[in-house]
């Protein structure tokens, strides 16, 4: 017999090879099993990150307004000091708030309440029932909701005040896209940073 024979005719092995091939095939799939699972415990910690860095950056340019040019309301001469902010956030966020809380009770109803104000202060609700706040410092940072008075011309949208809505800037989900600030000046009142969304 030669080699090539002796080698088709040996028959010892036939039974371990694939019995090694399925232990192994089973040991690499549950560690793709393993990593999957644990990518989906771990992407909502990174989502949350990037939802807190994207909410601190927003607090970083409103801050940035508020030592500009305040634009006299009854005025439409020259703008005030203006941000825009970009915004895209994941599904799981309910809303995000600023100077404002609309949902004090968090029973998820935004206008069965008052809404709590809280200046200087951007708050983020997630559909799991939890908020987290992003405080600005610096000066009282009051926020009104802005409303467009015909063309460019943009004035405190006054329409909320029964139950405090009139005091704060509410963006329900999905939040995307790009959000513009200015600083305006109320005679008698004061400065107010408002939305020109």
């Amino acid at each position: 017999m030669n080699s090539l024979q002796r080698f088709l005719a040996d028959t010892r092995g036939v039974d371990t090879i694939p019995l090694k091939m399925v232990f192994y095939l089973s040991i690499a799939s549950m560690i793709i099993l393993m990593t999957a699972f644990s990518w989906n415990n771990i992407s909502p910690v990174v989502d949350d990150a990037h939802v807190d860095k994207q909410l601190e950056d927003v607090a970083l340019g409103i801050s940035s307004i508020q030592n500009g040019y305040a634009r006299d309301i009854s005025s439409n001469d020259v703008e005030g000091s203006m941000g825009v902010l970009d915004l895209s956030l994941p599904e799981h966020v309910d809303y995000v708030s600023f100077g404002v809380d609309p949902d004090p009770d968090m029973d998820g109803n935004l206008t069965n309440t008052e809404w709590a104000v809280e200046n200087n202060n951007i708050l983020c609700s997630y559909s799991e029932g939890f908020k987290t706040r992003v405080h600005i410092d610096g000066d009282t940072i009051e926020f009104r909701k802005g409303i467009s008075n015909g063309g460019d011309v943009w004035v405190i949208d006054d329409d909320g005040s029964a139950l405090g809505h009139d005091k704060g800037v509410v963006l329900e989900g999905p939040i995307s896209g790009e959000f513009v600030f200015e600083l305006v000046f109320v005679e008698g009142e004061g400065k107010y940073t408002l939305s020109h969304f």
